[in-house]
């Protein structure tokens, strides 16, 4: 069900004059991940611009939870195929042509990148080279990777695509970012080799409306300890310096890089102006949306280690290159949690 709050921003996107719409008439058009954030704003998105722009295209969500599949499929009208993107034989499933495919689904949760580590390096390698072998059959017109800002590794200050930092693979946790670089190689290595139109779009931690109740990710713990008017605890000092970007921001850029972007480029997406520490993000929320209502206490927990928090960062990402497409972010942090909590509310 769409609130309110996320029928604008998908109003807002549909309308976005800087986006061909008329690229995608008459495709069809593959997300992964569906059931996801990014990947389930994405399908809706590509649903209402179908409508407004009368595109006559095929959308077809692939993911592994079924249930949400199934709402997709009733609510939009589009196809959903079930199963895991590990599996050929789930991805077989898509039959006729196929022009376009956004790459989305991941294993995200930072839990799972220390208890489940393999789980999470196949998901990544052996789906995305399931992809990639679908894209190369298939004639495609265009793929996007989703990638994420972890690939940077450790690294301080202004971040550019072609800057790398130090990833510690005696590390479990770094099963994410590292299976994340190597999926980029993979699809850079398929781009030489066959020739496919393949562009990769590395995000920043994306929220906003869409954002499930009970993500589990810092933002959204922060958030619902004030909402219920607890302190706000931080497992970390929150020395670490976070990238953020609104979700229909994302959602605009990862159209922008797919119908204006160059083959075989690499794109940041991020809003730069939200870039803060978790302490101050923790802040942002008790004393500037809470009116100083909740406190920020910090709780190091004993299993600290195996919560699979990500090593403190201190980089912002440049935007530049997606800049030069046209694309520019409309909210800021602040605007970010207020319609996240507006969406959770169903309020306009």
């Amino acid at each position: 069900m769409e609130t309110l709050i996320f029928k604008s921003d998908i109003i807002e996107i549909t309308t976005d004059r800087n986006i061909p719409w008329f690229k995608l008439c008459d495709s069809t058009i593959l997300v992964t991940g569906a059931t996801g954030l990014v990947g389930g704003v994405l399908i809706r998105v590509l649903a209402a611009a179908d409508v407004e722009h009368n595109l006559n295209i095929r959308i077809i969500g692939h993911g592994r939870n079924k249930d949400l599949g199934a709402i997709l499929s009733q609510e939009l009208g589009i196809e959903f195929i079930y199963g895991d993107i590990r599996d050929l034989i789930s991805i077989s499933a898509v039959s006729g042509n196929l022009d376009y495919i956004f790459h989305c689904a991941s294993i995200t949760k930072s839990s799972e990148m220390v208890s489940n580590p393999v789980d999470v390096i196949t998901t990544a390698v052996d789906g995305t080279r399931n992809i990639l072998e679908l894209v190369r059959k298939r004639d495609c017109k265009g793929f996007i990777y989703l990638s994420s800002m972890e690939v940077y590794g450790k690294i301080d200050g202004i971040v550019h695509e072609g800057d790398l930092g130090y990833l510690d693979l005696s590390n479990p946790r770094s099963c994410y970012p590292e299976s994340k670089r190597f999926c980029e190689m993979m699809c850079i290595s398929y781009a030489k080799q066959y020739n496919i139109p393949v562009k990769i779009a590395r995000l920043a931690q994306t929220f906003g409306a869409g954002t499930p109740k009970d993500d589990t990710r810092v933002f959204a713990q922060f958030a619902r300890s004030a909402i219920a008017g607890d302190d706000i605890e931080l497992h970390t000092e929150g020395k670490s310096r976070g990238n953020y970007c609104y979700t229909a921001d994302t959602v605009r850029a990862l159209l922008t890089i797919l119908l204006k972007g160059s083959n075989g480029e690499v794109y940041n997406i991020a809003n730069p102006n939200t870039s803060v520490t978790i302490r101050e993000m923790a802040e942002l929320v008790a004393n500037d949306l809470y009116d100083g209502k909740v406190k920020v206490v910090i709780k190091v927990p004993d299993d600290i280690k195996q919560r699979g928090y990500a090593e403190d960062s201190g980089f912002i990402l440049n935007v530049d290159k997606l800049n030069a497409l046209g694309w520019k972010p409309q909210y800021g942090l602040d605007e970010m949690y207020k319609r996240m909590i507006a969406d959770w509310q169903d309020v306009n």
